[in-house]
């Protein structure tokens, strides 16, 4: 298997920092409302559902189904092996959908509905949250 691409890290502190830190303990979570339970993604100031201000990370079972994806062949950083970037929709809540990349399955057997599960690729203290296909 290849090494993991050269990637461009995202912040870790503001509002959005605890989804890339969390996954150091291989838990994948979201913002969550305290008034309604809703799931918010991207993270936001407020609840799109109820309206609510108040919010807390909420772990999710890390489940999911590919709703779509690409195969990227455009060479990346000097590396033409192609690669999956997906947006997968979370079991827990309709519309709770990440842009992420699906891993450890060659693109030509990548599906739409296909199910996944969450792993993370570590450069702490960022855990980046990838999936792959639920192991059988």
């Amino acid at each position: 298997m290849s090494s993991p691409p050269r990637r461009i890290l995202p912040p870790v502190d503001g509002p959005t920092g605890f989804f890339w830190t969390m996954g150091e303990d291989g838990r994948l979570r979201f913002q969550q409302c305290a008034a309604c339970g809703y799931y918010i993604h991207p993270p936001t100031s407020y609840c799109p559902q109820c309206g609510g201000r108040e919010s807390a990370p909420g772990e999710v079972s890390g489940l999911a189904r590919l709703y779509s994806f690409t195969v990227n062949h455009q060479p990346w950083d000097g590396d033409d092996t192609p690669y999956v970037v997906g947006i997968v929709e979370l079991a827990e809540q309709p519309g709770l959908r990440l842009m992420t990349n699906v891993v450890d399955v060659a693109p030509g057997e990548v599906y739409i509905g296909m199910p996944l599960e969450v792993t993370f690729e570590d450069h702490a203290p960022v855990h980046l949250p990838l999936f792959r296909p639920v192991a059988s």
